[in-house]
């Protein structure tokens, strides 16, 4: 059997493989199958959990296994081997390690450290521990202070690092950092300042340049060496391909979120300009397209965590005591109370998760009196709200758990007014966003069915 396109989802416990046919000239591309295996089962070699995902592929194809079936490519979305740890190191907080943390988070970063100002020792002793695959450096408006940034390089170069960095900073500050990371050795890459002007954000070209350098690097990491003797296509973080099939989807759909509930994270991404009224009394520029992501709130890994955030009330609206479910709780939950503990954590963990996400409206006084100004992202115009994950997906309630957060009467939450509320059905948006980096059109057609819309 001939396969257009295998797709890969290489999660640190599970891998998926889909199989994917685009559809010919003309023709409409149809999700074939997907095959599972475990990450688990050989950690120091992802290839055996490919292989074992196409072996169930090829059974589930109705075929005897794996030699039967040939494609011609292979892509993949990893957040194996600590997916893609990222440091970020600016001038000022509030200005460009803000946005170079956005082009990070925006890549599908998993953030380990980030700096402000001139780095401490101590700052580089964090940064020896956390052992980035990336680290970007930034600081300075074009032209302006580039001190801070000089003076950071010197410290990452004496520290010998064997991984990249990527300079996303002052560009007057280019020709110096480049001499000082050729001469210790450290591969750079340069791209266009993410806050060449004050209130101007410019992180597309470092979040692109992120993710190439994620795909050249990560084939050298523990249990991922051997990819590439089975992946011959574009390699991603699973996040930022999670992101990238947002932003396929927003020049059909418009403004439009997506909350990704997983074990260990709780993900929201937003491709929304937001409406003028707003984006005239806004604080400081936010990126088109951003990603928060929420270490407190993986369903699993955090699942006591979210438990106390219900305040006591937990066993009142569950009805039994959760304290013995907890402790024996699955990584897939099987049992009624698993579900239903499981579903309610999810519930809690959307909620708290898209509130951290979304801006707010302030109200400012000074000598003039009393001046309205608004902060973080304006979803007021998001018309479509995205679930995807398994316990958003695969466990009932999804699409209630998303429905809460429209129209909040807060008074200060820029929430969205009104929108449709879809689920990932197919579990497919990480590996659209894969797809859509070399058939665009083809990973919209199939995440639009996905989704169950229609253009």
């Amino acid at each position: 059997m001939k396969i257009d396109v295998l797709v890969a989802e290489i999660g640190s416990t599970t891998t998926v493989v889909n199989a994917v046919d685009l559809g010919g000239s003309g023709g409409i591309p149809r999700l074939l199958g997907q095959g599972m295996g475990c990450t688990l089962e050989d950690p120091g070699d992802v290839t055996v959990a490919l292989k074992s995902a196409i072996r169930d592929l090829a059974l589930k194809l109705g075929k005897q296994g794996p030699d039967d079936l040939e494609w011609d490519l292979m892509m993949a979305a990893s957040s194996a081997a600590g997916g893609l740890s990222m440091s970020v190191h600016g001038l000022v907080y509030d200005m460009t390690v803000r946005a170079a943390r956005e082009a990070a988070l925006g890549a599908g970063a998993v953030i380990k450290i980030v700096t402000a100002g001139e780095m401490t020792q101590s700052d580089i002793e964090e940064l020896r521990r956390v052992n980035p695959k990336i680290i970007l450096l930034a600081g300075g408006v074009d032209y302006g202070e580039k001190h801070t940034a000089i003076w950071n390089a010197k410290m990452i170069a004496g520290c010998k690092f064997r991984c990249p960095v990527v300079y996303a900073g002052n560009i007057a500050a280019r020709s110096e950092i480049r001499q000082i990371f050729e001469k210790a050795g450290i591969k750079t890459y340069f791209v266009d300042n993410v806050y060449p002007k004050v209130d101007e954000l410019v992180i597309e070209p470092a979040r692109r340049v992120i993710q190439e350098v994620f795909e050249q690097h990560i084939v050298t990491a523990p249990g991922m060496d051997k990819i590439k003797t089975m992946v011959n296509g574009p390699i991603m973080p699973t996040p930022g391909a999670v992101m990238e099939a947002c932003k396929v989807l927003w020049p059909a759909l418009g403004d439009l979120c997506a909350v990704d509930v997983g074990g260990a994270t709780v993900d929201v991404h937003s491709v929304a300009k937001g409406s003028p009224e707003i984006q005239a009394i806004l604080e400081a520029p936010e990126p088109l397209a951003k990603r928060t992501v929420e270490g407190d709130l993986g369903i699993h890994v955090n699942a006591r965590n979210i438990a106390d955030l219900a305040k006591g009330r937990i066993h009142l609206e569950l009805g039994f005591d959760p304290e013995p479910v907890l402790a024996s709780l699955e990584v897939i939950p099987k049992s009624d109370k698993q579900v239903k503990l499981v579903s309610y954590l999810r519930d809690i963990a959307v909620s708290t998760a898209f509130k951290r996400h979304v801006g707010v409206i302030k109200h400012l006084y000074g000598p003039q009196g009393r001046m309205t100004v608004a902060s973080g992202k304006d979803l007021s115009s998001v018309k479509l709200i995205i679930g995807t994950g398994g316990p958003l997906t695969r466990l009932p309630g999804g699409e209630e758990a998303l429905s809460v957060l429209i129209g909040k009467e807060y008074g200060k939450e820029l929430y969205p007014a009104a929108a449709q509320v879809v689920l990932d059905t197919q579990y497919i948006m990480a590996m659209c966003g894969v797809l859509s980096r070399r058939f665009p059109e083809q990973a919209r057609s199939l995440l639009l069915e996905s989704l169950g819309l229609e253009l």
